[in-house]
């Protein structure tokens, strides 16, 4: 029997983001909840890659209606060179950033 949580739980917007850190590099993700996500890499916990380089701030996000949508684009995304993808942060018209 699937109870209000776990049918809410698979019908979740995912969420595609980019972190930049303090170095200035950018980490490409993907979750549920980007707020959530975010305190988790400042607390050290979840990917490596922050281990070495604290996040800063979330600078990029985008919506998806399921995890498989969002994974193909953090894929096309992770592909992309540093310069293309500050450049689809500049043009997105969602301005996210804390600047």
């Amino acid at each position: 029997m699937k109870t209000a949580s776990s049918k809410q739980s698979s019908t979740s917007l995912w969420y595609l983001y980019i972190i930049e850190t303090a170095k200035g590099r950018l980490y490409t993700g993907i979750t549920t909840n980007v707020q959530r996500r975010f305190m988790e890499h400042s607390k050290g916990k979840g990917a490596k890659y922050f281990r070495l380089d604290s996040p800063k701030q979330v600078i990029y996000q985008c919506e998806f209606p399921d995890r498989s949508s969002a994974t193909k684009e953090e894929i096309r995304i992770k592909s992309l060179s540093r310069g293309q993808k500050l450049l689809l942060v500049k043009n997105s018209d969602v301005n996210i950033s804390n600047r």
